[in-house]
């Protein structure tokens, strides 16, 4: 299991500050999203926002919580790096 998908599990249990922890140690695109969604899930907005700019992705046009995690999971799963589990 690779970190991101790691920090997804600790999402899932509501250990948020695990997952956080874990997932400023991935410095890549699909982890600054993350890193954004897990501020949204915090309910930190404003720091979403600027993950969501690290991540090249369009905060304000974002879906809800559960279907930006969804997305998320499928673009996982499309990385050959980062096999769905």
């Amino acid at each position: 299991m690779n970190i991101l998908q790691q920090v997804l599990v600790h999402m899932r249990s509501g250990n948020w500050r695990e997952a956080h922890n874990l997932v400023q140690s991935d410095e890549s695109l699909l982890g600054a999203w993350l890193h954004g969604i897990l501020h949204i899930q915090e309910g930190d907005l404003e720091d979403a926002e600027y993950w969501y700019g690290k991540a090249g992705r369009h905060f304000r046009s974002r879906g809800t919580l559960d279907e930006e995690l969804a997305r998320f999971e499928a673009e996982l799963g499309n990385d050959g790096d980062f096999p769905k589990s």
